[in-house]
């Protein structure tokens, strides 16, 4: 199963991952910075991992 992890902190707010997975992460009205909508997603599908390796700040972790 796929576990991923949003660091909030060094998250700078770009966007990339909810532009490439919005069915994983959105981005916080608040402060724009990532939310987990799935921290779990079935399947390990390419877009997560598009989503994380997209990441400036590299804010967002994956593991297997």
């Amino acid at each position: 199963m796929t576990r991923l992890v949003a660091d909030r902190e060094r998250c700078i707010g770009s966007g990339m991952c909810a532009l490439i997975a919005p069915e994983v992460f959105d981005q916080d009205e608040a402060d724009g910075r990532v939310r987990l909508l799935d921290p779990s997603p079935r399947g390990g599908h390419a877009a997560v991992r598009d989503a994380v390796d997209a990441c400036p700040a590299r804010a967002l972790d994956i593991s297997d």
